[in-house]
């Protein structure tokens, strides 16, 4: 999955984005899984609706084998481009391993959103999760592999004050049970 970097997404926040026509940010009733919006705000307590409404299409969804690679161990099956010159892969031969092509790209509406229908932000600190504050309808948070559990459940309560959604919010916080 595709990430940003801080800098990256702050030129994204610069940049504001398309507006909606008046008549789609004046929808009175939506509902989409458990969450309800009513009049284009949120009732207390609940978490941001993703914006997105367009369903996400891949038009392919297994990986590109480099060819060869289930029959050699020193191939691996990273993709690379082949280049011999009695290549049947590369001469694209019938019935031999498909290439990637520009036609196999994702709608570019929907291009590196999740299936919840966010986009992924990696956040290391609490500092870093402000930044999604107006943006928590485009962007859900992801906290890096590295952060300590002290600093995740900080995250993850800022998170919740700010209504932004976290997707790995329960990874290294363990409930202790007394006996």
């Amino acid at each position: 999955m595709a990430t940003m970097k801080i800098d990256e997404f702050s030129q994204l926040v610069n940049n504001v984005g398309p507006k909606l026509p008046c008549r789609e940010r004046r929808t009175s009733l939506t509902t989409i899984g458990r969450v309800t919006r009513v009049q284009g705000r949120l009732k207390a307590g609940e978490m941001a609706v993703p914006l997105l409404t367009k369903k996400i299409v891949k038009k392919r969804v297994k990986k590109f084998k480099r060819p060869q690679s289930d029959r050699k161990i020193s191939v691996k099956p990273s993709w690379r481009r082949p280049k011999g010159i009695d290549s049947r892969v590369r001469r694209k031969f019938k019935g031999c391993t498909l290439m990637p092509n520009i036609g196999y790209g994702s709608d570019k509406k929907t291009r590196h959103f999740l299936p919840n229908g966010f986009k992924k932000f990696v956040v290391h600190n609490v500092s870093e999760l402000e930044l999604l504050m107006m943006h928590n309808r485009t962007y859900c948070a992801e906290i890096a592999h590295n952060v300590s559990t002290k600093k995740r459940k900080a995250i993850v309560e800022r998170a919740a004050q700010l209504d932004v959604v976290v997707t790995n919010k329960l990874a290294r916080l363990r409930s202790q049970e007394d006996e």
